[in-house]
C-alpha cells in the first residue's frame, strides 16, 4: 500500500485529499472521505461561521478520523470562520482565493496543520517561510477558481521551491494521474471533481448527471475580466456569462450576474442560472460509488504503475 510522509503527519491511511468545493463539500461528504482513509475537507465557500460549525459537528458525529476545512479567503466571513476552525479544533485548514498570512500564526498555535493551495512559486515560498505544514499545487485543469499554470508544469516547480510536502491537484481522477503526480515530486493528491460522483456527495441529481455525461471539451473558463477565473461546465449560464464578460456591462453588474449561481446549480440543478463547477477530468467520471471505493480504486491503480507495470515501459 502506498504511504507517504503526509500519512504520518496527518494520521490518514492514504495520501488523498478531497477538494474543498463550495456548497458541495459538506460534513457528510468530508466524513465519508475521512472514513475511507483520505482527508475529508468541508468547504466554507461564502457561507457564514454558523454553517461551517454545523458541518464540522456533522462530520465529527460520523467519523473520529481527521477532517479539514477549506477557507476561501475572499469570503466576507473569512475572519469569522478563522475563529470557528480554531474553536472546533479541526486538524487541517486548507486555503484558497487569497493569502492566509494574517491567520497562519493563530492556526499554528492552535495545533492546526495549515496547507494552503498555491498556484505560483512565489506563493509557495511565502507559505513555506510562514510555517505551512504542506502545500497543494493546483493546476488550471481543476474546477472552480483556477490559476494560469497547468498541473504538469506547476507541481515540479513547487516541489523544487520548497522543502515541504506537496500535494498535486487539478486533472487527477485515477491511478494514472496519481502516479504522474508522484513522479513529478508530489507526495499526495487532491481530487475534487472525482468526488462529485460519490454516493455521499449531496449535489442535485441534474448536476451529478451532467458530470456522468461529460465529454472531454465540456468545461470552460469565465471570470478573467474580474481577476477571478473559474472553470465550470458549459451551460446556458456559462455561455451567457462569457458573452457578458466581453460586453460593455459594468463590473459590478457582471459580478452580480454570478451571485448565487453555484448554489443554484448545487441545490436546484438550475441549468439556466446555475454555475456547475467541474474540472477538465469530468469526462473520466463514469459511475456513482461510495467515497471510500473511489479512494481505494485510485490508490490500487497507482501502485502497479509506480512499480513499472505500464504497458509502454519495461
Amino acid at each position: 500500500m502506498i504511504k507517504s510522509v503526509l500519512c504520518e503527519i496527518l494520521g490518514i491511511r492514504y495520501p488523498v485529499f478531497q477538494g474543498g468545493m463550495a456548497w458541495i463539500a459538506d460534513g457528510r461528504l468530508a466524513a465519508a472521505v475521512s472514513e475511507g482513509g483520505g482527508l475529508g475537507i468541508i468547504a466554507a465557500g461564502s457561507a457564514d461561521g454558523d454553517y461551517v460549525r454545523e458541518q464540522i459537528r456533522i462530520a465529527r458525529s460520523l467519523t473520529d478520523k481527521p477532517i479539514g476545512v477549506n477557507i476561501m479567503l475572499m469570503s466576507p466571513f473569512a475572519d469569522e470562520i478563522a475563529d470557528v476552525v480554531t474553536e472546533e479544533r479541526v486538524e487541517v485548514v486548507t486555503t484558497g482565493a487569497g493569502n492566509p498570512s494574517a491567520y497562519m500564526e493563530r492556526w499554528r498555535n492552535a495545533g492546526i496543520h495549515v496547507i494552503p493551495v498555491v498556484a505560483s512559486v512565489a506563493m509557495a515560498k511565502l507559505m513555506t517561510r510562514l510555517g505551512a505544514s504542506a502545500l497543494i499545487a493546483e493546476g488550471g485543469e481543476s474546477g472552480g477558481h483556477v490559476g494560469e499554470l497547468t498541473t504538469m508544469v506547476l507541481v515540479p516547480q513547487i516541489c523544487d521551491a520548497t522543502n515541504l510536502p506537496v500535494l498535486a491537484a487539478g486533472g487527477i481522477a485515477d491511478g494514472r494521474g496519481a502516479a504522474a503526480a508522484f513522479m513529478l515530486g508530489a507526495c499526495g493528491i487532491q481530487m475534487g471533481t472525482r468526488f462529485l460522483s460519490a454516493e455521499e456527495c449531496n449535489i442535485h441529481p441534474v448536476y451529478k448527471e451532467k458530470i456522468l455525461k461529460a465529454t472531454d471539451l465540456c468545461t470552460m473558463v469565465t471570470g478573467k475580466r474580474l481577476g477571478h477565473p473559474v472553470r465550470s461546465l458549459r451551460t446556458a449560464f456559462s455561455r451567457d456569462y462569457l458573452k457578458a464578460e466581453y460586453s460593455s456591462m459594468p463590473d459590478d453588474e457582471l459580478e452580480a450576474l454570478a451571485s448565487g449561481a453555484l448554489r443554484k446549480a448545487v441545490k436546484e440543478g438550475d441549468l439556466e442560472k446555475g454555475c456547475f463547477l467541474a474540472g477538465q477530468i469530468a469526462a473520466m467520471v463514469k459511475k456513482v460509488e461510495p467515497a471510500a471505493d473511489i479512494i481505494k480504486e485510485v490508490m490500487d491503480e497507482t501502485e502497479p504503475i509506480l512499480m513499472g507495470a505500464s504497458k509502454w515501459v519495461k
